[in-house]
């Protein structure tokens, strides 16, 4: 597959991925509503489900490399990250490398939240304090 069609699946796959997330997460907040983030509870659920069946299904019988490209890597990449996290999670879990897969699954998301908070510290020492925090989980869920 030349690099150009490469990039075409990819991209048709993460905007389809993309716009499913979007779309999904408003109408779960509208239907749930935005106190507990339950619709980008459920995403990450979801599209962890999705990479791990979508995997197998797509080894077994359509082994094209495009079809993964598309599937996984540019619709649920689109849909949630946390898929490819969870599933790579699962890789080392499954090759008996236990201790690596714990440290990279908790070292991810505790990583993961302490860099929000920096960056929530620098984004409010750039802009001022007067961006309250109900202000910045509203914009999530916008």
């Amino acid at each position: 597959m030349s690099r150009g069609l490469e990039v075409l699946v990819l991209s048709v796959g993460g905007v389809l991925g993309v716009n499913a997330r979007y779309w999904f997460a408003t109408w779960m907040s509208g239907w749930v509503g935005t106190r507990y983030p339950w619709a980008t509870l459920t995403i990450n659920v979801t599209g962890s489900f999705a990479i791990g069946f979508l995997s197998m299904i797509l080894a077994r019988w359509l082994p094209h490399p495009s079809s993964r490209l598309f599937f996984l890597v540019g619709f649920l990449g689109g849909y949630t990250t946390f898929s490819s996290f969870a599933f790579e999670g699962h890789v080392l879990w499954e090759r008996g490398e236990i201790g690596r897969a714990l440290a990279y699954l908790a070292g991810s998301v505790g990583a993961g939240f302490l860099a929000v908070v920096l960056g929530v510290a620098l984004g409010r020492a750039v802009v001022g304090p007067e961006l309250l925090r109900s202000e910045s989980v509203q914009a999530l869920s916008e």
